[in-house]
């Protein structure tokens, strides 16, 4: 295998992707050209369909070939041409070289399958490992990508636990044997802020530990500015722009991309004016559903879902209500629009709606 220090540990050049479709050929990915250095984060960022996922799923043929074909370019990794390979050769740069992580864990994991079987399967499939010293390096695993008490979760299954430990369940997967390149695809876009920051802090641990390079897709400007080296902007199929991130982010020269920046949140919004009228406020409120039990459904407890909260917003401003799953925020906003009982005033334009009926709901 050629490897030289002198040359990149992946290098795309050129690379198109062309889906055929009945007597039409639609082009994904046009002329796309990136590398990425031994322990480099290079992020594809871009907004849906503009071919960052299409660009790195390519890496690995993982395509519906020969459905998707690519007209022209080449993938090398490590001096090897990857398009050029078979399946059997490609197979063998899986998982051992080049490990992917996607955007849900549940419909990668297999939900009849325990943890230990899943990540178990990775390990003898790549490395002939079975038994005792498979359970070894999988509690290890686990361990290293911060699964509490692991021992306790090996006989779980993919839905016996969060969104934020199944992809951590994905990510130990994707390093059970060490990879030179992790490809990650949205791998946080489905989790909670919180979870979100988690994980991003952990493959970032991981990456500097095992000295691993890493691809990175995504469409959040905040996440490329926390991971990535080395930023390329994606439009219609082609890298408009790319190069380091704090110089891309602080001298855009593309359109598509100031035009980008330009529509990231803003960290320090203007106040609202103190004489700016309150349109809705609540005081206290409160949402508590009752929990039931026995033949009698007696009323033994409550799960207070909103417990006491007090908000006020003035005309022209946003506010935001951010949490984890089953914080409350959902139902926090319905029981302001009065979808669901609660108990606390709720004033609208100067108007406490909490009383009034369905009918004289309807117009507000």
């Amino acid at each position: 295998m050629l490897d030289s220090i002198n040359q990149p540990l992946l290098d795309v050049r050129d690379l198109s992707v062309a889906f055929r479709q009945g007597g039409t050929e639609s082009v994904a990915v046009d002329k796309v050209s990136f590398s990425i250095e031994r322990g480099q984060c290079v992020a594809l960022v871009g907004e849906s369909g503009s071919g960052k996922s299409v660009s790195a799923l390519s890496v690995l043929k993982l395509l519906p070939y020969p459905t998707a074909h690519h007209p022209t370019g080449s993938i090398r990794f490590k001096g090897q041409d990857l398009l050029g390979m078979s399946e059997n050769e490609i197979r063998g740069i899986r998982g051992n070289d080049i490990s992917i992580i996607f955007q849900e864990p549940m419909t990668s994991l297999n939900p009849l399958h325990t943890i230990e079987a899943q990540i178990g399967e990775v390990i003898h499939l790549h490395s002939g490992v079975r038994g005792a010293k498979a359970r070894e390096r999988t509690l290890e695993l686990l361990t290293q990508v911060g699964i509490p008490e692991p021992e306790t979760r090996l006989a779980s299954y993919p839905h016996q636990l969060s969104g934020g430990q199944r992809q951590r369940v994905m990510i130990a997967m994707a390093l059970a044997n060490e990879p030179d390149l992790l490809i990650a695809d949205e791998p946080t876009t489905a989790l909670d802020v919180t979870v979100q920051a988690q994980i991003l802090k952990l493959l970032a641990d991981i990456r500097t530990r095992l000295g691993m390079s890493m691809l990175f897709i995504t469409h959040d400007l905040g996440i490329v500015r926390r991971i990535a080296d080395t930023v390329c902007v994606m439009n219609n199929g082609k890298i408009v722009e790319q190069g380091p991130v704090e110089q891309v982010f602080t001298a855009a020269q593309h359109p598509y991309t100031k035009a980008l920046l330009a529509a990231e949140p803003k960290p320090d919004p203007a106040p609202p004016r103190p004489e700016s009228p309150v349109v809705m406020s609540s005081d206290d409120l409160k949402v508590w559903f009752p929990i039931r039990r026995g033949l009698l459904r007696k009323t033994v407890g409550h799960i207070k879902a909103v417990d006491g909260v007090s908000v006020s917003v003035r005309q022209g401003e946003t506010l935001g209500v951010v949490g984890e799953s089953g914080s409350g925020k959902t139902t926090l906003g319905l029981a302001l629009l009065r979808l669901i009982s609660s108990n606390g005033p709720i004033v609208f334009l100067g108007k406490d709606i909490q009383g009034l009926k369905f009918k004289e709901m309807r117009p507000v």
